[in-house]
């Protein structure tokens, strides 16, 4: 229906019945952490006796992170399975159900007024005056190893992926539409197929909310440094609700990502409509806001004649492979059926036009 030659979508909603990819980085930092720590190769802290062994010698341990959901839960589960403390901190917006989800992973959740971006400021101060070890996905001068971890374990998802598009008898997608909060998720993806395919690397578009644009915003003024984005970040994207680009990430992007857009709450609520109600032979997917962005931004670019100009640049047509992530799955109940069931963020009546039997 969109002219494309296929979309492939990496399902995330069922990893580890964690709804969501972001385990694949915080369990990967901490491991790291430990090992760096420890400095003993000889504790394999995957076996019992070896992970007995290393709470020995560290001590109590607390790793703190900060969240707008996603993030905090893997953290909070990758401690948890290792017997260590977690402090997760939430702004005041998180959702009760999200909120629930990191407890029952065995974390303790602090509320922070204000933004996402309030509470990373917050548990970096909390954080230097108790001791604890963060875990976050952004960087900031003198940390920065941990984010990358954390954006190495993402790529877990991209070996996967090739594996089985390899599978399909396809080398690589042709193009990549990523969701993008501070970035890491979007730089994994970027660095993993530049690293792979160099300058035969698939063409890339990274899709952010329009009220939480701060990618968008620092390619928009072109000077090379990432800038913060002013306001509330009020969006139903929660995953991608960020003010502050990674620093780490944004140097990737600005390198590598050949487009950069930005879409209002309802091409994610479309999104999200569309995965789940699929057209006959399509696979049904179960997609929360952030992981449904790019599929909705992907449908209006081929579908809208205005778009025209940007399906030529980036040579969209009946060749291309195009692959997404889908994020998250149903992370939050009640706002997925406000949207799914009740038709929250509806397209706006002028753009309503576009669909072909």
């Amino acid at each position: 229906m969109l002219g494309l030659g296929g979309i492939w979508v990496k399902d995330e909603s069922s990893r580890l019945s964690l709804n969501s990819f972001k385990v694949l980085g915080g369990s990967y930092a901490i491991y790291r952490y430990l090992k760096q720590t420890l400095a003993d190769d000889s504790i394999d802290i995957f076996s019992e006796d070896g992970l007995q062994r290393a709470k020995e010698k560290l001590g109590e341990v607390t790793f703190a992170a900060a969240t707008d959901g996603n993030h905090g839960r893997g953290v909070a589960w990758s401690a948890s399975q290792l017997g260590f403390r977690a402090l997760i901190y939430v702004h005041q917006n998180t959702s009760q159900a999200r909120i629930r989800a990191i407890e029952r992973d065995g974390a303790e959740v602090v509320v922070v007024k204000g933004t996402y971006d309030d509470a990373v400021d917050q548990i970096k101060v909390d954080a230097e005056k108790n001791g604890w070890q963060i875990i976050s996905d952004t960087s900031w001068p003198g940390y920065e190893d941990v984010p990358r971890w954390v954006m190495q374990g993402y790529t877990t998802m991209f070996s996967e992926t090739q594996q089985q598009l390899a599978a399909q008898g396809i080398i690589k997608p042709s193009h990549i539409f990523v969701q993008a909060g501070v970035g890491s998720l979007a730089a994994a993806t970027l660095g993993f197929y530049a690293q792979l395919f160099g300058a035969e690397r698939p063409r890339t578009v990274i899709v952010e909310p329009d009220k939480a644009a701060c990618l968008y915003l620092s390619a928009e003024i072109g000077d090379g440094d990432p800038h913060h984005f002013e306001g509330d970040l009020d969006t139903i994207m929660a995953g991608l609700a960020c003010g502050d680009p990674n620093p780490q990430a944004w140097k990737a992007l600005w390198d590598t990502t050949d487009v950069f857009i930005k879409c209002p709450d309802y091409v994610a609520a479309k999104g999200m409509r569309v995965y789940g109600v699929p057209l006959s032979g399509d696979p049904f997917v179960v997609s929360g806001e952030s992981g449904a962005a790019t599929l909705g931004a992907l449908m209006f670019i081929m579908q809208r004649p205005e778009y025209e100009p940007l399906r030529d640049k980036l040579g969209l047509d009946r060749h291309s492979e195009v692959l997404l992530i889908n994020s998250e799955g149903n992370t939050d109940p009640d706002d997925f059926r406000k949207v799914v069931w009740l038709g929250r963020h509806p397209v706006p009546e002028e753009y309503a036009d576009t669909i072909e039997s």
